[in-house]
């Protein structure tokens, strides 16, 4: 659509960025105020002006330090583009091929960036519909941004996310239906959670003749099959958030996000010394490398041992403004006190 040196407006071509089933990013310097911005261009130009404007309206109503900022949106030359802010980094699909399994803070760190971001567009009644790891973009500095809102839109417009629309091997089983939920948002965060911490996925992308066993939680394995370093709590978050069915899944992201913060604090309130349990609670499900299969009774019964009381609201480190758990009185990221 654009190439390198072309100016569009007041923007200037730079290099393109990539290009997906939506539309290509450029990077571009806007030339009033030389500064880097991405530009977003839909494939599809001949949609109605009011579809092309609604994923710039969706993001428009998203403010978050971990969801890309939308600056604006323009037509030029016949040409319907978003303005983005530029993320210099790369994404985090890129890290995990290049990486493999993350070690354990730095997951932590990770998973807990992008709770606050589903968190945030749930709060606004956005679902994002195709969180997966090229989705999200980690900056120089380390922190995530979640990227292509393209797919999203407002949950309250219908009783579901209608249109099935995802990647596969992130997609909920409820997805392959048309009928994604915010629950279906954080089963594909449970996806990306187990592929940071082991490099892998936890499952080949299933085909039609797999939905069934998808919808019995059969195909999933528990991650500690792959990578024995993963705690068992966090273990526990991970099949629990992948819950086949919705109502044992987590329904809300914040609820995800004090289990992972509980899970980061657990070595340094445990007393010196004492060892680390060598076993699973007998309540919890068994997973072997064939798979795991468990009811909604189980998995709320492993929430109810991962979390003791009720979710507060979620805080933040008035210095890093990254996430704290209810309660902490110091930042488990930059130390300091709150």
């Amino acid at each position: 659509m654009f190439f390198r040196g072309q100016t569009i407006g007041k923007y200037k071509i730079i290099s393109p960025l990539g290009s997906g089933g939506f539309g290509a990013v450029y990077l571009a310097t806007d030339t009033w105020i030389d500064k880097k911005v991405a530009l977003k261009v839909p494939h599809r130009q001949s949609t109605d002006f009011s579809e092309l404007l609604r994923e710039p309206r969706l993001l428009a109503s998203l403010s978050h330090p971990n969801i890309v900022t939308i600056l604006t949106a323009e037509k030029q030359q016949n040409v319907f583009f978003i303005v983005m802010e530029y993320v210099q980094g790369e994404t985090l699909e890129h890290i995990i091929a290049r990486d493999g399994a993350l070690e354990l803070p730095r997951a932590l760190d990770y998973i807990c960036q992008i709770c606050n971001a589903v968190d945030h567009a749930h709060r606004q009644g956005v679902l994002h519909r195709d969180l997966r790891p090229s989705n999200v973009l980690v900056s120089e500095t380390g922190l995530l941004k979640v990227a292509d809102f393209g797919t999203s839109r407002f949950l309250e417009i219908a009783a579901h996310g209608t249109t099935v629309i995802g990647s596969p091997p992130y997609m909920a089983p409820e997805q392959f239906e048309g009928k994604a939920v915010f629950a279906s948002d954080l089963y594909s965060l449970g996806v990306t959670m187990y592929q940071m911490l082991t490099g892998d996925l936890p499952y080949q992308t299933p085909a039609p003749s797999d939905l069934d066993r998808l919808k019995r939680g059969e195909m999933l394995a528990s991650a500690r099959t792959k990578n024995p370093k993963i705690p068992r709590a966090l273990d526990d978050v991970i099949l629990k958030a992948m819950a086949p069915d919705i109502p044992g899944r987590y329904q809300r992201a914040a609820d995800l996000l004090e289990d992972v913060l509980a899970v980061q604090l657990a070595p340094s309130r445990r007393a010196p010394g004492t060892p680390t349990p060598a076993r699973r609670p007998a309540a919890a499900p068994e997973a072997s490398s064939a798979g795991v299969s468990f009811g909604a009774e189980a998995v709320q019964d492993i929430h109810s041992r991962l979390r003791a009381r009720d979710t507060p609201q979620p805080r933040f480190c008035w210095h890093c403004r990254k996430p704290l758990h209810a309660r902490s009185d110091r930042c488990p990221f930059c130390g300091e006190a709150q």
